[in-house]
């Protein structure tokens, strides 16, 4: 009987054990949560003109298409990153939208931007679109296009 005590014990430390090695591991994070992780990131990178970050989620066939209509690849984006001088009061991310078809992705989302430019209080607000693939395991931009919204008349 001595025995079965023992191999009680040893069962319930080890279910001890697994219960609580399980419960300290992050969850799996989804496609979609990565994403909009990446989205956000990438949109702070840009304010803080950490190149180095948004080189490294931008594919080397990185297409934009920007809300002026003018079009873009990698060494423009980057280059736009470092030359960024308005002053932002507030930018923010919202309405995420996003559809994983197998290594590919389409994220859909507004950005509101609040700030200074040229002297004078500015607001604007686009609507994104960017597509990513999966490159080697990570998640990779591969295209963007913004669309400024305008504001309806009062």
């Amino acid at each position: 009987m001595e025995w079965f005590r023992y191999l009680l014990c040893y069962v319930l430390v080890v279910s001890w054990a697994v219960t609580l090695t399980a419960s300290q591991r992050p969850p799996v994070k989804s496609d979609q949560q990565v994403l909009i992780e990446l989205e956000q990131a990438w949109h702070e990178a840009f304010y803080h003109k950490d190149v180095a970050f948004i080189e490294s989620i931008l594919a080397d066939e990185f297409v934009a298409t920007y809300g002026d209509g003018s079009k873009g690849d990698k060494a423009r984006e980057l280059a736009l990153t470092t030359e960024f001088n308005q002053r932002v009061e507030s930018a923010i991310q919202d309405e995420f939208t996003v559809k994983v078809y197998r290594d590919t992705a389409v994220v859909w989302f507004t950005l509101h931007v609040v700030g200074i430019k040229q002297g004078q209080r500015a607001e604007v607000t686009f609507r994104y679109t960017d597509v990513w693939v999966i490159y080697d395991g990570m998640w990779q931009c591969v295209s963007t296009h913004s669309t400024k919204v305008d504001r309806p008349e009062v």
